[in-house]
């Protein structure tokens, strides 16, 4: 039985530079992994995971099999990469370091290979690792959701509009789902700081610690294998 971590990516700041003739959307971000953290337990035995799950695509990328428990705590479709971190994590246990392996799995699944801090560019395939920084955040996640596509459509039909607080999805996001305003409010009243939007949503962090109902306070971290 072995386990392995799977880090939660934050970005931390995010520009659309243009969209690919075939509809990808091309980035220039700055992304960090942070503790908050699935772990998956492989064992002996065939993995019993649906087939489109990415820990099960990324076993059949690397010709492997396994059984996979994926303990979560990493909130679905918050924008923390946690789908593409898990299907990381089986590519470490496999001894698989191809980026290009990664990323046919997703365009965050090569950054969460590699770990660490990175300027990430292309459609996500691009990594090019920076300095470690130690740094804490408070991240606050609604009980909901956004779509990562209806979230880029947005943007296309806004005009391919740029945000003024590091993040051009943000308004693209809220216009998707208003509701994400309030939990921003919320985040913002307590750390007295103009929080962020992690990728296109729904999560919100501040640098620092505040600790607190519903808030997640966590650090950047290094993957396994990462000095």
């Amino acid at each position: 039985m072995e386990r392995h971590r799977a880090l939660a990516k934050l970005t931390l700041s995010l520009r659309v530079t243009g969209v690919r003739a075939d509809g990808y959307h091309l980035l220039d971000a700055e992304m960090a992994t942070v503790d908050l953290a699935d772990t998956l337990v492989f064992s002996e035995g065939h993995n019993e995971l649906p087939p489109d799950d990415l820990v099960s695509r990324a076993l059949h990328a690397v010709g492997r099999d396994a059984h996979v428990r994926v303990d979560k705590r990493i909130p679905i479709g918050a924008g923390l990469g946690g789908g593409s971190a898990d299907a990381a994590a089986v590519l470490r246990w496999a001894g698989c370091r191809d980026l290009e392996v990664a990323a046919s799995l997703g365009a965050d699944v090569p950054f969460c290979l590699i770990g660490g801090r990175a300027r990430v560019t292309g459609i996500g395939e691009v990594v090019e690792p920076l300095p470690f920084e130690s740094c804490a955040f408070t991240l606050l996640t609604p009980p909901f959701g956004v779509s990562t596509v209806a979230v880029y459509r947005a943007w296309d039909e806004l005009g391919g509009q740029a945000g003024d607080n590091g993040n051009d999805l943000e308004p693209a996001a809220l216009a998707v789902e208003p509701r994400l305003a309030e939990w921003r409010d919320r985040l913002a009243a307590v750390a007295g700081l103009r929080p962020r939007l992690a990728g296109s949503g729904s999560t919100w962090f501040v640098e620092g610690a505040f600790p607190g109902e519903d808030r997640v306070v966590t650090r950047t971290d290094r993957p396994e294998g990462r000095s």
